[in-house]
């Protein structure tokens, strides 16, 4: 699949060229026929004779960009003076700040802001921790905690490489959900280390945010900090992952006239995102038996020699006819394929056995588990976790949201239930008259996810604490 020119590889190249007729058109055709998209054209004076042209254009990675630099360098009476790559100027310095609430004019306002008049208020939270929630950033902050172990599709990176990725997670949650969220990166990978650490610094935080942990110690992460804190913690690459493909889901089914107790789903990927999609499908209702989870070795199964232990709950809980065999066969007469596992490893051919009217999530990132185009030739409805084709499922669909309402809710932790109430505000906010094949979740930008998504928690917050 090849993959199309995007904003990620946005460069500005500054030229200077010649003054005459034909000179900035010749500039626009060369980017174009190197398979660029120009996005912003600049042009001013630069001397007699001369003008300096500052082109903006998309490419589809990084040779690209180089190649089509080596293009525009290589017209006649063209010089090129600077290129600067968007991406990184944008995260020059970093994306995020802390800015105070309170004005500080005068020694007044010193006087109540820091010392002596804070020491009140640090007393009376001495006596009573409770009002941390209510008089400091506790009641609004969270802590986006990774060890850099598994970010985004890069792999161990590492925690100085992870920070600009927590950086921007921080700049989602102010930018959706007015939350205050800092970015933590642990320099270890040491289960028990970071559960310590992360116990630690949670006085500070109403919630935490785990995100990019490898599996399986997430797993071992998350339950035992959820057992340790009295704030909600949250993995968002399992939950969120599931939460957007529930609502997705939901609402892809309803296009295609199906329930989901009645459907079959065939499933790759028995990681993190995995296992949590998984779960929550089987609580909101999907029928274990008509589940078959693949991963590279083949069908999970009881009875699968050298299994992994973190594939015995999928065991377990899915799979009833005891199929054995790999993907390609478990997709046979599949209403559903919901892929979070590796790049191309179906073609269009696997989609066309599935069942009529089927539904097909590839979320394999960049590169899906089957080509949307050739998927879209016998699936009713294709997903993708990129933002180049329709439906794109995001989790920042479902943790901006999901995090507002507990912190509303200041509540202590979060539930399946909470969980499935998300998805299931998620999916409402598609309206009837708006759903269809190529429109099964909102975008991002949409006025009202963050606050469904809110009020559907902190709902579900309320009952459960009754």
């Amino acid at each position: 699949m090849t993959l199309a020119p995007s904003v990620s590889y946005s460069i500005t190249v500054r030229l200077e060229v010649a003054s005459r007729g034909r000179a900035v058109s010749e500039i626009t055709r060369v980017v174009e026929q190197a398979g660029g998209v120009v996005s912003a054209l600049d042009v001013t004076p630069s001397g007699a004779g001369k003008l300096r042209v500052d082109v903006t254009c998309a490419a589809r990675d990084e040779a690209h960009s180089q190649g089509i630099v080596a293009a525009l360098a290589a017209i006649d009476g063209v010089s090129v003076h600077k290129v600067s790559d968007r991406t990184f100027l944008l995260h020059l310095g970093g994306k995020i700040e802390m800015a105070s609430k309170v004005p500080l004019r005068n020694r007044d306002d010193l006087s109540m802001a820091y010392t002596p008049g804070v020491g009140r208020v640090a007393l009376a939270i001495a006596a009573n921790p409770d009002d941390a929630r209510r008089l400091t950033v506790k009641r609004n902050s969270v802590a986006v905690v990774t060890d850099g172990s598994a970010v985004l599709g890069l792999g161990n990176i590492g925690p100085y490489a992870a920070l600009p990725v927590m950086e921007g997670k921080a700049a989602l949650f102010k930018r959706f959900a007015d939350i205050d969220a800092w970015p933590i990166c642990l320099d270890t990978q040491d289960t028990e280390e970071i559960i310590r650490t992360v116990a630690a610094i949670a006085p500070g935080f109403g919630g935490i945010n785990l995100e990019d942990i490898s599996a399986p110690r997430c797993f071992e992460v998350e339950e035992r900090l959820r057992d340790l804190l009295d704030i909600p913690v949250f993995h968002d690459d399992q939950h969120g992952t599931a939460i957007v493909v529930m609502a997705a889901l939901t609402n892809a089914l309803r296009v295609v006239g199906k329930k989901l107790a009645e459907v079959s789903i065939a499933m790759a990927g028995a990681g993190a995102a995995g296992t949590a999609v998984l779960k929550l499908l089987l609580g909101a209702g999907a029928t274990p038996a008509n589940v078959i989870v693949a991963d590279d070795q083949g069908a999970v199964c009881k009875d699968r020699p050298g299994m992994d232990p973190s594939l015995h709950w999928i065991a377990e809980h899915t799979n009833h006819g005891g199929y054995d065999k790999d993907l390609k066969g478990a997709l046979s007469q599949a209403d559903v394929f919901i892929g979070l596992s590796a790049p191309g490893i179906l073609t269009g051919a696997d989609i066309a056995t599935m069942a009529p009217r089927a539904i097909v999530f590839a979320l394999a990132n960049p590169e899906p588990e089957v080509d949307p185009d050739a998927a879209i030739d016998h699936a009713a409805v294709v997903a993708t976790g990129r933002s180049d084709y329709p439906n794109q499922i995001n989790n920042v669909l479902a943790f901006p949201g999901v995090f507002r309402g507990l912190l509303d809710a200041q509540s202590r932790n979060i539930t399946d239930a909470m969980l499935i109430a998300a998805a299931k505000a998620l999916a409402d906010v598609v309206s009837p008259d708006e759903l269809g094949p190529h429109y099964i979740v909102p975008s991002v930008f949409h006025p009202d996810v963050v606050s469904s998504v809110a009020v559907a928690v902190r709902d579900a917050a309320a009952q459960e604490s009754r």
